[in-house]
């Protein structure tokens, strides 16, 4: 049986009845950019997370670069983030001539370093981007201190956190800005591209808004030279039904993460992903580390179970950003963790006997050492 990374038609055809007729008015009326759905959608998305204002746009690297105008960084500006995150969130400063500074993560849970953030502050330091990484919340009640000490703004950058919370607020509520994707594969994902920013502020909002419709908020007037990233209302449908299921789906995925470490817990030589206390995970990715990753990520693959890897090379060592002078062995964690780290099938309609295929699979990989009964039949699991 194979066992796909994610199965996206599986929740496409989960809201295919209540999305199709919505398609087919907007084909009908043509009300294809902004209007009802977008406005509805904002609305309803900024109440899940807990703030006053959700501001739809192209995609997650375009709310990205929009948060960090909107709070004033400049070309020249430092922005400190986690070595470990996808390019996009160090793209999005780049694109405003501010420079990136890399800081390395905690072993346990690979989120970013407080410690570390606070070692790399300087003159010209202005914001902090926290990643909450695979669905976990960064250590805001640790970063927050340390942003108020030094009069820095935090940016929150939780694409992969929809939904999820810790002791001090849900993830995109806790700083002054946050920033999304709902690039399909996330939590809670379009069908294409699309993002958002949220804030409790209104000058941010209104900001963000305006610079991403060019500069505009009257036809054909500028107020500055903006950019074209607005939430498309096809999407804005999508999103809409998907939101009043993500509690489900998100119950889900941590039914899935929870029969993973019962069936992986006595497996030697497999690193299971904990959870910070505090922390409700949405368990975006769930990932192990593993040694010889790169021929068990095969092994896996010629067995049919999709597995990947988030991410295989931290930002510091790619071609992109070599002229910023980091060398290897700067970050060790998450160098260490970049030879290791292997996300297993994560998805909310994920099986139990599609799971027990994954670790049945990972046992053969690992070897005899790891040898355990079937899966499928000890666990008594439905087939």
């Amino acid at each position: 049986m194979k066992v796909p990374f994610l199965d996206l038609a599986a929740q496409q055809a989960e809201i295919a009845d209540e999305v199709l007729p919505t398609w087919q008015a907007q084909l009908l009326s043509a009300a294809f950019v902004g209007g009802p759905e977008v406005a509805s959608f904002e609305r309803e998305y900024a109440e899940y997370i807990g703030v006053e204002h959700c501001i739809g746009v192209a995609n997650g690297t375009d709310a990205v670069e929009l948060a960090l105008r909107a709070v004033g960084i400049r070309p020249g500006d430092e922005v400190i983030i986690p070595v470990n995150t996808f390019i996009a969130t160090a793209e999005a400063a780049t694109r405003i001539g501010a420079v990136p500074v890399f800081v390395d993560v905690d072993d346990e849970f690979l989120l970013v370093d407080p410690a570390a953030v606070e070692a790399a502050i300087t003159a010209r330091t202005r914001a902090i981007i926290p990643v909450h990484l695979y669905g976990q919340t960064a250590p805001m009640e640790a970063l927050s201190p340390i942003a108020e000490r030094h009069g820095l703004v935090i940016v929150e950058d939780a694409a992969q956190s929809q939904g999820a919370s810790s002791t001090v607020g849900r993830a995109g509520s806790i700083g002054r800005v946050a920033a999304t994707s709902f690039y399909p594969g996330k939590n809670l994902g379009a069908a294409g591209d699309a993002g958002a920013v949220l804030t409790d502020d209104p000058t941010i909002a209104e900001f963000v808004r305006n610079l991403g419709a060019h500069g505009s908020s009257v036809k054909y007037m500028h107020d500055r030279a903006g950019m074209n990233s607005r939430l498309d209302a096809v999407q804005a449908a999508v999103l809409r039904a998907k939101l009043r299921r993500l509690d489900g789906w998100n119950a889900a995925r941590r039914a899935a993460a929870t029969r993973y470490t019962e069936m992986l817990a006595h497996l030697p030589g497999v690193r299971l992903p904990p959870v910070r206390e505090g922390n409700e995970d949405v368990w975006h990715l769930y990932v192990v580390q593993v040694a010889e990753r790169d021929r068990v990520l095969a092994e896996l693959g010629a067995a049919g179970i999709g597995a990947g890897i988030h991410y295989p090379t931290p930002l510091h060592l790619t071609a992109a950003y070599a002229d910023l002078g980091y060398r290897t062995g700067q970050f060790p964690v998450a160098e260490a963790a970049a030879r290791r780290i292997l996300s297993l099938p994560m998805f909310p309609h994920l099986t139990a006997l599609q799971q027990a295929q994954v670790a049945e699979s990972l046992h053969r990989s690992l070897g005899p050492a790891a040898a355990q009964p079937d899966l499928v039949q000890s666990s008594g699991l439905d087939r």
